[in-house]
C-alpha cells in the first residue's frame, strides 16, 4: 500500500476538530520529533487512516470512519497544538 502525506487528514480529522489539522504541530512520543501533521506518513485503509511519524515510523494516530461516525485515537502523540488562525 502506498504512503500518502498528512494533507489527506484535512477532511476526516477536520470534521472532528475545530481547527485545521494539517497545520497543527505535534510531538512524537517515540522519538520526540516535532512536525505539522501534513508532514506525517499516512496509510489509507478501507475504514480510515493510520498516521505514522515521518522520522521513526511509530503510529501517531488512527482515524476510523464507519457507519457515518469518525473516531480518533492518538497513542503516539505526546501533544498536539493548533496553529493560530489568521
Amino acid at each position: 500500500m502506498g504512503t500518502l502525506d498528512g494533507n489527506v487528514l484535512a477532511g476526516p480529522i477536520g470534521d472532528l476538530l475545530s481547527f485545521e489539522p494539517t497545520t497543527a504541530r505535534g510531538q512524537c512520543a517515540g522519538c520526540g520529533d516535532v512536525a505539522v501533521l501534513a508532514q506525517a506518513a499516512v496509510y489509507g485503509q478501507p475504514m480510515g487512516y493510520v498516521v505514522r511519524c515521518r522520522n521513526c515510523d511509530d503510529v501517531l494516530m488512527v482515524v476510523v470512519e464507519r457507519g457515518g461516525r469518525s473516531s480518533l485515537n492518538m497513542p503516539g502523540l505526546r501533544w498536539l497544538e493548533a496553529a493560530e488562525q489568521a
